[in-house]
């Protein structure tokens, strides 16, 4: 009697276990999937390959940046020792080392490097320009102005890597 009741019990599971068959989808619907798959996939690739190419551009100009910073103090070297050769009488030497520093001004000025143009009577902003200190104006119209520039401000391409240095009138 339990082998019939074991039999039984099989053949209702046999019954149960029957897969239940899922619609299969069409071939509209899988290429549908596939080429939303394909659009994404294209899509990524197209961003990873922008992002790249942008890393690279600032890769560049953050290296270019650090060279033209650490050359910054050898331009106010040439230009301390202009003014202090133009007091001499030796025209051959000023004449030389204003060459060199034409030479170097023009070979950077090439790979992006401005002077930020600055003067005195300018009007004082703290955005573009860095007050070393205050003093009293030597007239009323210069209050709040540019007494004296003490440090040429430059910048690289359309970011100021050193802001000028300036005295203004309080």
């Amino acid at each position: 009697m339990e082998d019939e009741q074991l039999k039984d019990a099989e053949e209702v599971l046999d019954q149960t276990e029957q897969p239940v068959e899922e619609p299969s989808p069409s071939a509209e619907e899988l290429l549908a999937l596939e080429r939303d798959k394909f659009l994404r996939l294209f899509a990524e690739f197209e961003n990873y390959k922008k992002r790249t190419i942008k890393e690279r551009i600032e890769l560049y100009k953050t290296a270019n940046q650090e060279v033209m910073v650490s050359l910054l103090p050898v331009l106010d070297d040439f230009d301390r020792a202009q003014s202090e050769i133009s007091k001499t009488e030796e025209k051959a030497l000023l004449e030389g080392v204003t060459l060199i520093q034409n030479k170097l001004n023009d070979t950077l000025k090439s790979k992006g490097l401005v002077l930020v143009e600055v003067s005195v009577g300018d009007v004082f902003n703290a955005d573009h320009h860095e007050a070393v200190t205050q003093i009293p104006a030597p007239s009323d119209d210069l209050k709040g102005k540019i007494i004296d520039v003490l440090e040429k401000g430059y910048a690289l391409g359309d970011r100021v890597i050193r802001f000028p240095k300036v005295v203004i009138g309080e």
